[in-house]
């Protein structure tokens, strides 16, 4: 989705208010303790930390509901935004709204390439999506395969690793793009669209993922097909590089935490999906089976050559060009951007 740069700034500043009035900004008021910091607490910043985050079942959730940064910045102020999509985050971020905020790895490209050209970075991979992000046909339409659904209306948030994933399905299919109804629809938007009877299918991910199969919906292709077909896709941790220079402490604390989330995941699944429970609004128990859909990272598998360490830079490139060919972006800039548009310095942090 293209977002004209004459309008990012009112669309920003409508996605924050839309995120503040839907999350409570701030979370929970009460005063938590460094005691409950699982690892050194840092007492020295008291500045204020504004992150981005989505209803996503991964780590940050985790640190969310736990309430892991603050504690472990007692004497900041952290205050949470929630957004619907990445595309909304990137668009804070052009407002100037946001110090660290969760966005999928089409979005992130987006970010560092024309017309946008952020000054962020992205400093840590929520997930690898696989089964999570899927393509969910209704009941009836009849297609086992993306060239069943030519002609038909398929949902999916534009400019989301979701639509992304879409269009190199389709790409790959040797189908044009053309030949198939594309409609913009954020996840909230895509499940009483789909009791309507509005959209025949929809590239979505969880909860409505599930919803929509429970629905009778079933996935014909997932974003771990896309994954092995070359194309994969992230969950991304993006900074205001600005505020990353002036505080790299509080990125490494912000590391810590989410590298906690990560081996709570791994080690003591089911009080992650507790927190994740909470959070997305899913049982306990469906929080848990909704890991499976995605590969997490711990800090230093990530600060790795696979992963931010090299690797991630080319994917986004990779990413960019892919993007242009589809008029999501209006020029792929140098390689070096990309490149050097991932900093693993976080991770390696967390990792020591």
């Amino acid at each position: 989705m293209h977002v004209p740069l004459k309008l990012l700034a009112a669309s920003a500043a409508s996605a924050l208010a839309l995120a503040l009035s839907a999350c409570g900004v701030g979370g929970d008021d009460a005063k938590a303790s460094s005691s409950d910091c699982p690892f050194p607490a840092n007492e020295e910043f008291t500045g204020t930390l504004r992150l981005g985050y989505q209803k996503i079942p991964n780590g940050d959730v985790v640190v969310k509901d736990q309430r892991i940064l603050e504690s472990c910045l007692p004497n900041a102020t952290v205050k949470w935004s929630n957004f619907a999509s990445g595309g909304d985050v990137i668009q804070a971020f052009g407002g100037g709204s946001l110090d660290i905020g969760l966005a999928g790895s089409s979005p992130s490209t987006k970010a560092l390439s024309a017309p946008l050209n952020l000054p962020v970075s992205v400093v840590w991979i929520h997930d690898v999506i696989g089964t999570a992000e899927s393509l969910v046909v209704r009941d009836g339409v009849g297609a086992t395969d993306i060239k069943g659904l030519k002609g038909r209306t398929i949902a999916t948030p534009f400019g989301s690793t979701a639509h992304f994933s879409l269009l190199q399905a389709i790409a790959d299919a040797g189908e044009d793009v053309k030949d198939y109804k594309l409609v913009n629809s954020e996840p909230e938007q895509i499940a009483p669209a789909w009791g309507r009877g509005d959209v025949d299918a929809a590239w979505i991910w969880d909860p409505t993922l599930s919803e929509l199969v429970k629905q009778g919906g079933e996935v014909i292709l997932s974003s771990e097909d896309t994954a092995k077909a070359g194309k994969p896709t992230f969950d991304l941790a993006i900074a205001d590089n600005a505020f990353a220079e002036k505080n790299p402490e509080v990125l490494e604390v912000w590391a810590k935490a989410q590298d906690y989330a990560v081996e709570q995941i791994k080690q003591d699944p089911a009080k992650a999906a507790e927190s994740v429970a909470v959070e997305v609004g899913v049982s306990t128990e469906e929080a848990e089976k909704l890991f499976s859909g995605f590969v997490f990272l711990n800090a230093s598998e990530q600060a790795g050559e696979d992963y931010l360490g090299g690797k991630l830079g080319r994917d986004l490139f990779s990413t960019a060009k892919f993007l242009l060919t589809q008029d999501g972006i209006a020029a792929v800039a140098d390689e070096s951007v990309y490149a050097d548009g991932v900093d693993a310095a976080p991770a390696q942090a967390a990792a020591s």
